[in-house]
């Protein structure tokens, strides 16, 4: 019932979308057009491969970069939460680190690596891994210590205590840094591309501004929304199936 009625409101913004669109005082729609006229672009994009071509050359980047970046980010954090020398070796150091923005590395990125492949995959490593790490340091550390301390008494050890009990308790840490980054890898590689990369959806975003095609402007931006959308809604997913037992 919540998710018809969340259909509504949608289908109200879009009928006074194509209305005002279709009234605009806008010569030819070039700056306000309808969301017929945009759907329309979506098909002639889509037909013609050259939509196609962008998403997947932004869709690899982002999980190459997303997964390297949230594996390396787990692995570290795990590490940090649970040896507390690590943690206090590593932890001034990334605490330099970790306020940049990850498009604040891209003119170091662009020194290093130049113009290509390697640039955007790198710049979403370092936007996922350093919310990922510290998710993942602050749920291993949650862990209530009288479960440790009940495994010892049965005599777990040190490598079973932390992949049964102190790894699956802290998943919904883990999962939420991995749910909030998954969006944003998406937002991250569309500036990147922007900027610094001819192909991919960002490069198309800037060839559509630079001809002033508003409807190309918003058929990726719609792309944009729906993947980010998508890949958060997979997480939730993926923490209830996870996460469901320990809860």
């Amino acid at each position: 019932m919540k998710k018809k009625y969340g259909l509504i409101p949608v289908a109200l913004f879009l009928i006074l979308w194509e209305t005002l669109a279709r009234f605009s005082i806008f010569p030819g729609n070039l700056f306000f057009p309808p969301f017929s006229e945009v759907i329309k672009e979506f098909y002639c994009l889509l037909i013609t491969g050259i939509l196609p071509n962008n998403f997947l050359k932004s869709f690899i980047r982002v999980l190459i970069g997303f997964f390297s970046g949230s594996i390396m980010g787990i692995i570290v954090g795990v590490l940090m939460g649970w040896n507390r020398y690590i943690d206090r070796t590593l932890h001034p150091i990334f605490s330099l680190f970790y306020p940049i923005p990850a498009l604040g590395w891209l003119p170091i990125l662009l020194i290093w690596f130049g113009i290509g492949e390697i640039l955007p995959i790198m710049i979403i490593f370092i936007c996922s891994f350093f919310p990922v790490l510290y998710n993942t340091v602050t749920g291993i550390k949650e862990v209530n210590n009288n479960y440790i301390l009940v495994a010892r008494t049965l005599g777990a050890g040190k490598r079973k205590i932390l992949f049964k009990i102190v790894i699956p308790l802290a998943l919904p840490n883990i999962f939420t840094g991995l749910r909030l980054e998954a969006g944003m890898a998406w937002r991250v590689i569309i500036a990147a591309e922007m900027v610094a990369i001819p192909t991919g959806l960002g490069a198309l975003l800037m060839r559509a501004e630079s001809l002033m095609r508003l409807d190309i402007i918003i058929v990726v931006l719609m792309i944009l929304s729906l993947m980010c959308f998508l890949f958060e809604k997979i997480f939730i997913i993926l923490e209830k199936r996870f996460t469901e037992d320990w809860k």
